[in-house]
């Protein structure tokens, strides 16, 4: 009885092993039809994808060719017309005092050294008054010294005598130049300078009057603020904000385009002065000064303008931005190889113009890319 229990326990196991061994064998087979079914419109190898004669993705394809066009790259942006640092003036009294006279008009044009105003001011007299009495204590001083070397070359002078003479002589010399550079900076002709005399306080640049606040008999103190201003408005700057993507293109430009809605029909030249080293972190985007030429001052200062940046036209391949697809920081296209077969293949790219992207990489002339309906192949891998 044991033996025979123990042949019908194994001949259990042995059929319910069979039936496993053909219900796995039956799963694999339908998995297998049912991953040939899914592709039978297609085979994926590698990066190229072979197409069916039945497949109906080919009947949704349209291909370009790849080819070369003469291309140049621009972009707009908006830009303040400011006034450059060294050709603007703002004048202000050098002493405290009363306005005596004005020389001056509003709108004047003016040169270096044109009088612009008269003060009459204390402090200015006792700069007078030090010159005056350093310029007279130098002389005696250099009367002194002449005398003592006449006399200890004659063996009649004391040779220490001699030594105070020289060094009173070089205290009174630094003096007076002290005396005569403080009248020096405000264009004071010490040849002329007669004491008591007004400070004419005159122009530091060449340009126009633009700002005229003098007041006959007015009181400024010292710090007082500017009361005429002069600038030479025939060449401005124009500070505009150019995005940090487009830094590398506007570095290799010759001239800018200008243009200024107070004069739609003018188009100011302008050149790329200076680019700032710096980048705002709030609009990502890079300070650039253009100079420009102003012969008729239509561009005034705080006036808005518009700025094409466009290089000179060069040879490009252009293809159209829907055949281009992304995938994390790649860029890649199709290419029809035939018919039938698709190479999947990275490029690289510059730039966009309308509904074109630039291709500097990845391409070249005669190739055929997936201009439309590229997203088929795509959803195959």
């Amino acid at each position: 009885m044991i033996i025979t229990r123990y042949y019908e326990k194994s001949i259990i196991l042995g059929v319910s092993i069979a039936l496993t061994y053909i219900l796995f064998s039956c799963q694999s087979i339908d998995s297998q039809n049912e991953t040939q079914e899914n592709h039978t419109d297609y085979i994926l190898s590698a990066d190229t994808i072979i197409l069916s004669d039945h497949s109906n993705i080919r009947s949704s394809l349209v291909f370009k060719e790849v080819e070369e066009h003469d291309h140049s790259m621009e972009f707009s942006t908006t830009g303040v017309v400011k006034t450059i640092p060294t050709a603007y003036a703002e004048i202000a009294a050098p002493f405290a005092g009363r306005v005596l006279k004005s020389f001056v008009k509003l709108g004047q044009n003016v040169n270096i050294g044109t009088p612009i105003f008269e003060i009459s001011s204390p402090d200015y007299f006792n700069a007078q008054k030090d010159y005056f009495d350093s310029r007279q204590e130098f002389r005696q001083s250099e009367l002194n010294l002449k005398r003592q070397q006449d006399l200890f070359k004659n063996a009649v002078g004391i040779e220490r005598e001699l030594e105070e003479a020289e060094t009173e002589y070089s205290i009174k010399k630094a003096a007076l130049s002290n005396a005569a550079a403080a009248l020096k900076i405000f264009n004071v002709n010490l040849e002329k300078i007669t004491l008591g005399q007004p400070l004419i306080v005159t122009s530091p640049i060449r340009g126009k009057l633009i700002r005229n606040n003098i007041v006959i008999g007015q009181y400024l103190k010292e710090d007082a603020e500017p009361i005429a201003t002069v600038a030479e408005l025939s060449k401005v700057w124009i500070a505009a904000q150019v995005k940090e993507k487009d830094m590398h293109f506007i570095q290799t430009l010759e001239e800018v385009e200008i243009k200024s809605a107070a004069y739609p029909q003018n188009t100011f030249t302008g050149k790329i002065f200076h680019i700032n080293e710096i980048v705002n972190e709030d609009t990502r985007s890079v300070e650039v000064l253009i100079e420009c030429d102003n012969p008729s001052l239509e561009l005034r200062s705080g006036m808005y303008v518009t700025l094409q940046f466009k290089n000179k036209p060069s040879k490009a391949l252009l293809i159209p931005s829907e055949a281009i697809f992304q995938k994390e920081d790649q860029q890649f296209v199709f290419i029809k190889i035939s018919d039938s077969h698709f190479e999947k293949r990275n490029i690289e790219t510059s730039g966009i113009t309308d509904d074109k992207t630039i291709v500097t990489a990845g391409l070249h002339k005669g190739d055929f890319v997936v201009s439309k309906g590229g997203f088929l192949l795509n959803k195959t891998y």
